[in-house]
């Protein structure tokens, strides 16, 4: 996550500087909005146990909130560091970023592992270890969109917009814990994580006058994933490799 905005984006745009400044208004808008989606979906079950459960937690979803919520901070900071044109400390704080994606993959497989093995599927949802295909897709989707970010990552304009789709695609899991939203099951979840890409493309469209290639391909393959992991979730091939994995 080295430059989310290595050249001003008024450079990389062409843009009028009242424009660039409504694009830095609006990813720092999706930054605030992605941290209380995960405030909220993980309030009752992370962040507020406490509160709402008496049950302890395993040690490998308690590192893997702590991970995960690490990621979402870290990505709001760095947004705000653009926002506030402190372009140099956002460069400085990118190597962490890629370091601790890197964490997350690891951490993300684990606590995937574990669920498996306990049988955790939604209300209503597949077998266990045909569910397990969602949050492996999960870190695969999110590690494709980092790494192509930090290959892109002098040219601000693609950059950013792939820093921010990676933490949409791992959003699924927080919305999924919105109120109402676990019983409607997978599609639902799905449906509206895809949700976070209109307003991606709507900025674009307003601001620059088209959208960018970045937001268009990477919002397709984000939503060719998710049908992706529903048609091989049941086959022969996942069943043994899941079979394989969580044994």
């Amino acid at each position: 996550m080295t430059t989310q905005a290595g050249a001003a984006p008024a450079v990389s745009f062409g843009l009028a500087p009242s424009a660039s400044e409504r694009e830095h208004r609006f990813f720092m808008g999706m930054a605030v909005v992605i941290a209380l989606i995960v405030l909220v979906g993980f309030g009752p079950t992370y962040y507020l146990r406490p509160v709402f459960r008496s049950e302890a937690l395993e040690p490998v979803f308690h590192l893997h909130g702590f991970v995960f919520s690490i990621w979402v901070v870290f990505f709001v900071v760095q947004t705000a560091l653009v926002f506030t044109r402190r372009t140099p400390v956002h460069r400085r704080l990118g190597v962490f970023g890629g370091v601790w994606a890197a964490v997350m993959l690891v951490v993300g497989y684990l606590a995937a592992i574990a669920s498996a093995r306990r049988g955790f599927s939604p209300p209503g949802g597949p077998p266990a270890l045909v569910f397990f295909a969602i949050p492996i897709s999960d870190l695969v989707v999110f590690a494709v969109f980092v790494g192509m970010a930090l290959y892109f990552r002098r040219q601000s304009a693609i950059h950013k917009r792939l820093m921010l789709l990676a933490t949409i695609s791992i959003l699924t899991a927080a919305i999924a814990r919105l109120p109402y939203v676990l019983p409607l099951g997978p599609l639902a979840f799905f449906g509206l994580t895809d949700l976070l890409l209109v307003p991606c493309l709507i900025n674009d469209r307003v601001v620059r006058g088209r959208m960018h290639p970045a937001f268009i391909w990477g919002g397709l393959f984000l939503v060719a994933s998710q049908a992706g992991r529903l048609v091989i979730s049941g086959t022969a091939a996942w069943l043994a490799f899941a079979t394989w994995a969580t044994r």
